[in-house]
């Protein structure tokens, strides 16, 4: 599959039509990543890779993302870190592949049950019992998506606000992604790139894109 863009890189249509379509494979459970590399394959590998997009997921162990879009090595530059924030780390990670690889896509990857936006809602909830310095760091990040929420009715039904609390995170670590990066902005500005958010269904499998 990859073949065809071997020479020319994938416009963003494209892309995304081809994340989608390796989505509903996995979905159906019609996966095409049973193909074993050769010795061959694996050596011309390592000379160079090729991804032709970028995806910035969480952690989670169930959120693999070559296997949520049927995608196989060398396909694509994913960076995970608990609850898909974007700390400069991941920023330059993304400026890394969509500069040097000319990928025309960065997806940010939330998924449902996520533990980081438990756990930031938990801190919240409870401030006199603040988790690790470490993970603090993470949860001080996701904090202005969810406090926002607990502000409405939502804090009185808790998986309701979870479940908006993901996509609002997502939501902002888009638009970290799109603002916070002089070397993104001026890709997206000519064209070169776009930075979408998505949701991973952990009971159903299905990948939802979101419009903005």
């Amino acid at each position: 599959m990859k073949e065809q863009w071997k020479y020319k890189m994938p416009t963003a249509q494209e892309v995304l039509d081809r994340l989608k379509a390796g989505n509903q494979r996995f979905v159906n459970g019609n996966t095409s990543l049973a193909k074993t590399l050769s010795h061959q394959e694996r050596a011309e590998m390592a000379k160079d890779q090729n991804p032709f997009a970028i995806v910035l997921g969480c952690s989670d162990s169930r959120v693999p993302a070559e296997m949520v879009f049927d995608q196989g090595l060398g396909d694509l530059f994913v960076i995970r870190v608990a609850g898909n924030v974007v700390a400069p780390s991941q920023v330059g990670s993304v400026e890394f592949a969509a500069e040097r690889y000319d990928c025309p896509v960065v997806v940010v990857l939330g998924h449902s049950h996520c533990g980081a936006i438990q756990a930031t809602i938990d801190t919240l909830m409870n401030p006199d019992h603040p988790p690790s310095s470490n993970l603090m760091s993470i949860v001080n990040r996701v904090r202005p998506s969810v406090e926002i929420l607990m502000q409405t009715d939502l804090k009185n039904d808790l998986k309701k606000l979870s479940c908006h609390a993901v996509r609002s995170n997502v939501f902002a670590s888009v638009n970290q992604l799109r603002h916070g990066s002089a070397v993104l902005e001026s890709l997206i500005a000519k064209g070169e790139l776009i930075v979408v958010g998505a949701e991973y269904s952990l009971e159903t499998g299905e990948v939802t894109f979101f419009d903005f």
